[in-house]
């Protein structure tokens, strides 16, 4: 009996240390850098455990603008400060003296401290390179003058670029064959997701300082200052936005009072963005609702008249724009009389500058006998239906996006719809199903001014190593589809600029900017209402110079009452300012 007894609580012993062996084995050897199902670093934590560290640069990626100058981030010269110093005897006054800051104030921070910390944060105090240097002949352990990579603390073009968060499933599902940590940052919308993989850190720059116990410092072991072993990351992200033009859209956009909507500017020449503005600005206080993170420019909008430019670019090719035709343009589409809107009898050219709706209503019905796939063949030769943002295949991505969050545009939705004369005369005046992105309308205006050349738009051009070699580059690229002819072309860039130099036309009011102006107005029907009042979408589409076309520019306003938030002036405002930036002065109201 004794035996057995013996016999079982040995079994019993050496099943426990069995146990004990293989999780001792689980955490020294197996799982020592994904423990758990938390992927928890051991490693890691056991280094957290004795050591006080302050993090440099996180290794993320970077934006640049088209010049070079960093849009998310800067590299501030500061001051950092170790906990442990409220345990030691060091020389606060000296320090003081170089900021020019009273020593109770360095000490108050240090006692307060529980972590390593900034010296003035969330205000930084910026140092002087003397001041740094100064700082780091005292050797004083805990005390170090660094650059350190801060993000801006108002971000310029922040749903272009996009967000960044902890998400450890998402990482886990992206990036399964990574050995990332779960604490790793990505890119969950913006440029920030669509450049993700390339973004990636290599590791942290940071200074790590070994501590006893009791939080105080190993004497004879210096701090260390850490960053990732690949010399050539991060990787800068090269985008064409240019960072002045971007900061001048902002500021108009938000003087404007623009609360829902923005501006798309575009360089004509390379076809990219050289700024993108989108409102409501996201809530600092809640940075991922979705309404603010939201990039409206790359989304469908109702696009209401701009729509009849493509209408007009296929009258043309079919000969219904007979410069001796005249609409009654007294009556709605519907043939009706026209109570609020009474233009009378205007030719074609007459028509388009004033907007007139029953002659688009018109000519629309005739373009649908003739074929009823008109209207959406000459939106997709004008880039308003499909996407424009640049795609292709680079290093390892198949037809990789640049603006994963771009929105295709549409004319109808259904087949029969192409077939009804009511949804048809609708549709031509863009209103009912006609859907485009402002930035598929700024490739509009872009496209009809190269003279009906069609292109991708880039957002960026290239991604640089860390010492400034490039990595690849996003070249110049056709958008693939139908085009329309250079002399359709011309006759659209007539049209345009009739709406500004007509007397009575919808853009009579850029006649007297520094740049010639050439575009098209809308004002579109929304189906929600607020108040008991229709709310719409108020739009201008043009490009500039006329003569020598540089840039093409969109505004747009959603969902405003119908007597209010107009763009025009926004529009002008933002043609002064480029041609202030062009010629060398700044606008000294911005």
């Amino acid at each position: 009996m004794r035996r057995k007894r013996a016999k079982f609580w040995i079994i019993i012993c050496l099943t426990i240390i069995g146990l004990l062996m293989g999780r001792l084995m689980q955490l020294q050897l197996f799982q020592t850098e994904s423990f758990s199902k938390h992927k928890i670093n051991l490693y890691e934590a056991s280094v957290e455990q004795r050591t006080q560290e302050m993090v440099i640069d996180n290794g993320r990626g970077n934006f640049v603008d088209r010049n070079g100058k960093p849009i998310n981030y800067e590299k501030i010269p500061v001051l950092i400060l170790f906990p442990f110093l409220k345990k030691m005897d060091w020389n606060a006054e000296e320090v003081a003296r170089i900021l020019h800051v009273s020593k109770n104030m360095l000490v108050r921070a240090v006692e307060s401290a529980k972590e390593p910390f900034v010296f003035g944060d969330p205000e930084p105090m910026k140092l002087t390179t003397a001041q740094m240097e100064e700082i780091n002949a005292l050797k004083i352990p805990g005390v170090f003058g660094v650059e350190r990579k801060n993000e801006f603390k108002n971000t310029l073009g922040e749903q272009l670029l996009g967000l960044t968060g902890e998400n450890p499933s998402e990482l886990q599902k992206r990036y399964p064959d990574k050995d990332l940590s779960p604490r790793t940052l990505i890119g969950i919308s913006g440029l920030e997701e669509s450049f993700d993989e390339f973004l990636l850190p290599e590791g942290k720059s940071k200074l790590v300082f070994h501590v006893d116990g009791d939080g105080a410092p190993l004497f004879g072991i210096n701090v260390k200052y850490v960053e990732p072993a690949n010399p050539f990351y991060p990787v800068n992200i090269k985008t064409t936005v240019d960072k002045d033009l971007q900061s001048i859209a902002e500021n108009l956009v938000d003087k404007h009072g623009i609360k829902n909507g923005g501006l798309v500017l575009l360089d004509i020449k390379s076809n990219s963005v050289l700024a993108m503005v989108s409102r409501p600005s996201i809530n600092k206080n809640n940075p991922y609702d979705q309404n603010a993170i939201t990039n409206r420019m790359l989304k469908q909008q109702i696009i209401g008249s701009v729509f009849k430019t493509a209408v007009a670019a296929a009258a043309i090719d079919y000969d219904l724009d007979n410069p001796s035709r005249m609409f009654d343009c007294n009556k709605k589409i519907n043939g009706k009389p026209d109570d609020k809107y009474r233009y009378g009898m205007l030719n074609f050219k007459e028509s388009f500058a004033r907007s007139c709706n029953n002659t688009f209503g018109t000519i629309s019905k005739e373009l649908k006998n003739i074929d009823p796939n008109i209207l959406e063949d000459y939106a997709e030769r004008l880039s308003l239906i499909g996407k424009t943002g640049w795609e292709g295949d680079i290093y390892h991505f198949e037809n990789f996006k640049q603006l994963k969050d771009e929105d295709a545009g549409r004319v109808f939705l259904t087949e029969d719809e192409k077939k009804d004369n009511n949804f048809v005369a609708l549709s031509g005046i863009g209103q009912h199903e006609v859907r485009a992105t402002p930035l598929a309308v700024a490739n509009m205006m872009a496209t009809i001014a190269r003279g009906g050349k069609k292109e991708m738009v880039r957002v960026a051009t290239e991604i640089e190593y860390k010492n400034g070699t490039k990595m690849l580059e996003f070249p110049k690229k056709v958008l693939k589809g139908k085009t329309i002819a250079p002399y359709t072309a011309m006759k659209l860039q007539k049209l345009l600029r009739e709406v500004v130099v007509n007397e009575n036309g919808t853009g009579r009011w850029f006649q007297n900017l520094p740049y010639e102006v050439a575009g098209k107005s809308g004002t579109a029907e929304t189906a929600i209402y607020e108040n008991g009042k229709q709310l719409h979408n108020k739009w201008f589409a043009g490009y500039f110079p006329y003569k020598n076309p540089k840039y093409a520019l969109v505004t747009v306003n959603l969902g405003v009452y119908e007597n209010t938030g107009g763009v025009n002036p926004l529009f002008a405002d933002m043609v002064k300012a480029i041609y202030d930036y062009d010629h060398g002065s700044k606008n000294p109201n911005l």
